[in-house]
């Protein structure tokens, strides 16, 4: 059981890191003026992401059965081991982030050549150009966080960032989506500077990483509060 538990991780992981990395083209493609080029970039990472969520699901209820028959398994353990691994996933993306800027804004130059995504494929990767990807490889700095302090954002976006990410995918599309969204606008339309842009993406991803963590908080309150629901109605 504990190999189930693990490639569960393993697509927490995919699908916490590829979600979150999803801001890195988002930002290119503000900085670039080619936005939709970037959105359907996007469409391929959360394509990714779906499809770790799909082999996910048959597995954790695995996992589930196997507790219901099983008295003396702990799946406390193995349920914090998988939100373990959807903070790590996040944590790896807030590291990745500069990097990802970087290369998203080559990949967006080199699509807009290409034409396509084959051809793109085709004519922009090649060992040489792998080695060179090194170039544009970036940490974040101690002095990147200074840099997000709340002022000029909605303060409502932060918060509920770190409660939706802890809660349900569901409330992120109907709440935290369509403010990313009218920020994003306001940039295009010179409105904002692309740096607020940049400033909301770093404060999402950090309200997300905390989000994962309250998440291993609300585990046990949640399952009870569930159990609760379940047998009133």
């Amino acid at each position: 059981m504990l190999e189930q538990v693990l490639l569960v991780s393993l697509f927490t992981f995919i699908i916490h890191l590829s979600e979150t990395l999803t801001y890195s083209l988002r930002l290119a493609g503000v900085r670039l003026g080619k936005l939709a080029v970037a959105l359907s970039l996007s469409g391929i990472i959360l394509l990714i992401s779906r499809t770790a969520n799909m082999l996910q699901g048959p597995l954790t209820g695995n996992i589930l059965d196997f507790a219901k028959h099983n008295a003396g398994y702990n799946i406390m353990d193995s349920f914090q081991m998988i939100i373990g691994a959807a903070t790590l996933g996040t944590f790896t993306a807030l590291l990745l982030f500069p990097s990802a800027v970087l290369l998203s804004s080559r990949i967006i130059s080199h699509l807009e050549v290409a034409g396509s995504i084959p051809q793109m494929i085709l004519s922009s990767v090649s060992l040489q150009k792998i080695k060179h990807a090194r170039v544009h490889l970036r940490f974040p700095k101690l002095s990147m966080l200074s840099r997000l302090r709340i002022g000029g954002i909605p303060k409502r976006l932060v918060v509920l960032n770190v409660v939706v990410t802890a809660m349900a995918t569901i409330l992120l599309t109907l709440l935290i989506d369509p403010q990313i969204g009218l920020i994003t606008d306001k940039v295009l339309r010179g409105e904002k500077e692309v740096a607020a842009l940049s400033k909301v993406f770093g404060l999402l991803m950090l309200s997300r990483l905390l989000g994962t963590i309250l998440a291993q908080v609300l585990l046990l309150p949640a399952a009870y509060w569930i159990h609760w629901m379940v047998s009133v109605l």
